[in-house]
């Protein structure tokens, strides 16, 4: 399974829905890691508009974030760094969870095939059946494995946004969807291109991320979600230096979103700029001091692991081992993402050092920590052929 069949997978496609200080409050909180709260927000929004698709996606979506976010998924290394999220074990909600979601999505579809029973043409109700098709991809893709169920959801959310920029080319909001699944498939081996799915449409990314700049710029609804996009497929094209001025953006928006730090953080590494990198960590670790909103509850350990993670990589060797150290001071109360990679880390450095026999019980430790995590599988590796830089 290509690990970016379904990057759409760990960005939004909410839907703007009525004109509601509710709504935007719940928006607000969404952007801003609150999902709990915003949740409270649809769901009054809800009560108020009882025939509006769109807040209904925007439950479905924001029930999903929130297991997303409980998983350490929400981060652009699902499809650039080590730990790519299609191998890591299904999400499993709660039955209740699953009854939430899975009620949403009905009366979403329920509500827009209603409207378009009387308006065929009707493109914000085509546009809010695509967004459901997508978020019932991302459920059959992220919680029940079905990938080629999920694989067809989301080409039937493709064609139902080329429907909506058909009848009105204005539309960008309409090509995000677009957007991402040109770069998508784009990206796809030939393999994957040539199932039944995908027959005639080839995609390209070049294309795909121009697509998403013009959503970002001449977007109404969809200019964040197009501006977060960006940023992780920016990284993935070693395109960083691009991404700094939307994260900077973000962070004006949506100052209590922590991860666009830790983003930001990682975007100034992958350019060089080593000063900048950890200014943001000690940036975001003062913030946590301060116990402010949104940072406050930040674990410590993802703090130093992002820390000693930089420093690994400006062969910073000691303190990097420090940090990293720290990290796995307390492992029961690590994310399997945090952890894993913590230890495999340590074993790396181990072996710079020339201390292979340190650096096995590291890389045992990452196998015994998260089995199924492709950093794990990399740990296997190495324990026969040591880690060494490539030159």
């Amino acid at each position: 399974m290509h690990r970016l069949l379904f990057i759409v997978l760990t960005f939004s496609l909410l839907a703007r829905a009525a004109d509601d200080p509710v709504v935007a409050s719940a928006f607000d909180h969404f952007y801003n890691l609150e999902h709990t709260e915003a949740l409270a927000d649809f769901y009054k929004a809800e009560k108020a508009h009882p025939d509006d698709a769109d807040i209904r996606n925007n439950i479905a979506q924001t029930l999903l974030y929130r297991e997303m976010f409980r998983n350490g998924a929400l981060e652009s290394e699902l499809v650039s760094g080590n730990n790519s999220f299609l191998r890591r074990p299904k999400m499993n909600p709660t039955k209740e969870v699953q009854n939430q979601f899975d009620s949403a999505i009905k009366s979403a579809f329920a509500i827009s095939q209603a409207k378009l029973a009387k308006n065929p043409n009707d493109t914000d109700s085509i546009y809010a059946m695509a967004v459901t098709y997508g978020l019932r991809s991302n459920y059959n893709f992220l919680v029940t494995k079905a990938w080629k169920t999920a694989l067809s959801d989301a080409t039937d959310a493709r064609k139902l946004a080329a429907k909506v920029v058909e009848l009105d080319p204005n539309n960008y909001d309409a090509r995000l969807i677009l957007g991402v699944n040109q770069y998508v498939v784009g990206s796809l081996p030939w393999t994957w291109r040539a199932i039944g799915f995908l027959a005639g449409f080839r995609g390209d990314r070049a294309e795909g991320i121009r697509t998403l700049e013009s959503v970002a710029h001449k977007g109404k609804k969809n200019r964040v979600d197009a501006e977060v996009l960006l940023c992780a497929l920016y990284r993935r094209e070693e395109r960083a230096k691009d991404a700094i001025p939307l994260l900077d953006d973000l962070l004006r928006r949506y100052p209590r979103d922590y991860l666009l730090l830790f983003e930001k953080a990682q975007m100034y590494s992958a350019l060089g700029d080593k000063k900048n990198a950890l200014g943001a960590i000690d940036q975001l670790a003062e913030l946590k001091k301060k116990n402010l909103p949104g940072f406050a509850d930040i674990p410590w350990e993802k703090i130093y692991y992002e820390q000693g993670n930089i420093q690994f990589w400006y062969n910073d060797l000691d303190q990097a081992l420090a940090n990293l150290q720290k990290v796995t001071a307390a492992p029961k109360e690590l994310d399997l993402n945090t952890g894993v990679l913590a230890y495999m880390r340590q074993g790396q450095i181990y072996d710079l050092k020339n201390n292979h026999g340190m650096a096995t019980k590291a890389y045992e430790q990452a196998i015994a920590f998260a089995p199924e995590a492709e950093a794990a599988k990399e740990s296997q590796k190495y324990i026969h052929d040591p880690y060494r830089r490539k030159s």
